[in-house]
Order: C-alpha cells, then sequence, then structure tokens
C-alpha cells in the first residue's frame, strides 16, 4: 500500500543543535505541498510580549547550497589576450 504525502509533513527536533548558535535550527524535516517536496526548519523564538513561537523557513528540495564565491586576484581583471 502507498501512503500520499501530498500536502503533509513532519518536523523532528534537532539532537545536534549547538546550543551558543542562534542560528542554528530547533527543528528540521520536510514537507509536501502540491506535490513539490520543500525542506522545513524552525526556530523556537520568543515574541515582544513574552509569547514563545515557532519561526519556519521552507526551501524546495531541489535547491542547492551557493558556492562560495572565490577571491579574484587582481591577475584576473587584466586581460592578457592579444589579437593577432
Amino acid at each position: 500500500m502507498n501512503y500520499d504525502n501530498t500536502n503533509k509533513g513532519a518536523l523532528f527536533r534537532n539532537e545536534n543543535k549547538d546550543p551558543n548558535d542562534d542560528k542554528d535550527r530547533d527543528y528540521s524535516g520536510s514537507v509536501n505541498v502540491d506535490g513539490v517536496e520543500y525542506w522545513l526548519s524552525g526556530w523556537i523564538k520568543t515574541s515582544k510580549n513574552g509569547r514563545k513561537y515557532l519561526s519556519l523557513s521552507v526551501k524546495t528540495k531541489d535547491t542547492q547550497p551557493k558556492p562560495a564565491a572565490r577571491e579574484r586576484s587582481r591577475a584576473d581583471d587584466l586581460d592578457d589576450s592579444v589579437p593577432f
């Protein structure tokens, strides 16, 4: 029997969270919306009036992290080609 995950998802506690890194997510998981798979991340935060809430971030699963921009040297800016 196949289970239909359409429009469903799950979050799991990040057991490896770095307690000194506020940007490290508290929860992670995935969600399917209209047949498209997404990564789901969550952070426990506190509002200005002291109420706790879950802040969420969603990214498509086909999204790859951008490669780090390599540093260019001044030589990269020079065009050494000779047109003859």
